[in-house]
């Protein structure tokens, strides 16, 4: 089985999910994973999927042939992420400009990798400034203590709290 990777955008309209699904369905392929959403009046996304061999290249071009959608499809890479060392880091702060900037150089420096982010802005009328929220799931390499990450995401600001779930 190959793996295909998936980055999709295009103007948001009801029943781009359904279409997506029925090509990667008629031509054999199996949706294994996706991050998708709408995101100033574009859906953008990107996601996984696995079909054999024989019917990857017809899959492909059915995917890239879709109207309205600009698809760009990647052939995936194995590569093994150690799901002991993950961890969830939640995240919330004042937004700022910069602010993941900040947040993707600590875990960096700290030798860790992001396996998922996802972030958001929401209104806080009480507090005088919209909050950031950032999930980030991030790998530990051997060795690193996760207390010393949430050390040095939260030394970024006075206002930046994080909470940690492990996810094993």
């Amino acid at each position: 089985m190959k793996q295909l990777v998936l980055t999709l955008i295009g103007k948001d309209k009801a029943g781009l999910v359904e279409q997506l699904a029925t090509i990667i369905s008629s031509h054999q392929g199996n949706w294994t994973a996706s991050n998708l959403s709408h995101l100033a009046g574009f859906f953008a996304g990107i996601l996984q999927v696995e079909v054999a061999a024989e019917h990857a290249a017809e899959l492909s071009k059915a995917l890239e042939s879709m109207p309205g959608l600009d698809i760009k499809i990647h052939e995936g890479i194995t590569s093994q992420v150690n799901e002991h060392k993950l961890l969830k880091f939640v995240i919330t702060g004042n937004d700022r400009p910069g602010i993941v900037r900040e947040l993707s150089s600590v875990i960096k420096h700290k030798g860790t990798n992001i396996v998922h982010f996802e972030s958001s802005k929401q209104s806080a009328p009480n507090w005088g400034v919209p909050l950031f929220n950032a999930i980030a799931t991030v790998e530990l390499p051997d060795g690193l203590d996760k207390d010393e990450v949430i050390r040095a995401l939260e030394d970024i600001a006075s206002d930046v709290m994080v909470d940690v779930e492990n996810l094993h």
